[in-house]
This record gives structure tokens, sequence and C-alpha cells, in this order.
């Protein structure tokens, strides 16, 4: 479990392709060790297994089927990602609850500075829309983020500066691709009503 409160990057340096999957190196100055080895780490919001650690590489396995559901599709030597640990018990939880079991990937229509802040427009395929609520917590390549509005097409979200300096929402670029990971609250509670 995480609460996608972001205070770490790191960088891709290697990409090796499988039959049924990737392998990927990312450096980062995270505090671990090679002790923690099997640990969960969210990296842009995929929940993924460290498989191994080495002079601040760590190294993960990524099934066709993560690639399939996550922007790792257009993975990419140089791209930052957005790390963070799992939550320890007595943690303060600033964010929300999420599990990096990412849904879908959505498209970035839009960026706006307003003032000092960011006005960020997503796309969303319309099987995934039906569980946004207005107001509710999202996840955005791992980022705790709220829905201001939702839009005919997605929903859009406003970032402070201090979100968007220190993390990898400066890097995005009109139809760039972001994990996103809804609210489980909502989606519990529409599957609770549906199955009524």
């Amino acid at each position: 479990m995480f609460n996608g409160i972001i205070y770490n990057q790191g960088i891709i340096k290697k990409i090796k392709k499988k039959n049924k999957g990737v392998e990927i190196s990312i450096k980062t100055n995270l505090k671990i060790s090679k002790r923690d080895t099997g640990i969960s780490v969210s990296c842009d919001g995929v929940c993924l297994t460290m498989v191994n650690y080495n002079d601040k590489m760590m190294e993960f396995y990524l099934s066709n089927e993560t690639i399939k559901k996550s922007n790792f599709k257009n993975i990419k030597i140089g791209k930052i990602v957005n790390l963070e640990l799992p939550l320890k018990f007595g943690k303060k939880i600033s964010g929300h609850i999420t599990q990096g079991h990412v849904d879908c990937t959505g498209k970035v229509i839009s960026i706006k500075k307003i003032d000092r802040s960011y006005l960020f427009n997503f796309s969303l395929a319309s099987k995934e829309r039906k569980n946004l609520v207005n107001k509710a917590s999202i996840s955005i390549n791992g980022i705790s983020l709220t829905i201001s509005k939702i839009t005919i097409k997605g929903f859009q979200i406003w970032v402070i500066p201090h979100t968007f300096k220190f993390t990898n929402l400066s890097k995005l670029r009109n139809n760039d691709l972001v994990n996103i990971e809804i609210d489980i609250l909502s989606k519990y509670v529409r599957n609770y009503i549906n199955d009524k």
C-alpha cells in the first residue's frame, strides 16, 4: 500500500526485453539496500517487486500485462520515474490509499499555467470515466491528486508549484500517457451498488 506522496524520483538506465516481459534498471537515491530485495516499490504508480539492488540501481521485471496496462509500453532510457516505498505502520498518510494497481492510462490533452499553479486536462477511455467522482482522489503516475472537474473526455486536476516541481508532472507534454489508478473506494461502492 502507498499514499501517493512523492519524495523521490529515479531515472531509467537499462531496458532489457524478454519473451514475456521487460527487465528495467532504475537509478535512485532511495534509502534501501540489497537486503530490501523483494520489496514492493511504486514506480510511476505501478506496484513493482524489486528483484535486485546494487550501487543505487533497482532492478524490476515487468510482465506483458503490466506493460499493456501502463505507460511503460512507451518506456525509454532516461525517463524520470516517480518512486514511493510502501507505507510503514505509524506513518502519516497525507495523500490517499493507493495499491499500485493501475487501472489504465490517460492522455494529456492540455497543460495551462494559471498564476503559480497548473491546470491539467486528461482524456480517459469511456469505460473508465464511469468510475470518476468529482472532488475524489485519483493517482496519476503515483501522485495523490484531486479531480477538480469531470469533463466530456476525462477530467481536470490542479497542481500546486511544489507538486509540479518535485514530480515528473513537470516533464509531461501534450499526448503523453500517464498511469491512472482510480480511487479504490469509488470502485468498491460502484461494484457493491451494481451487485444489488
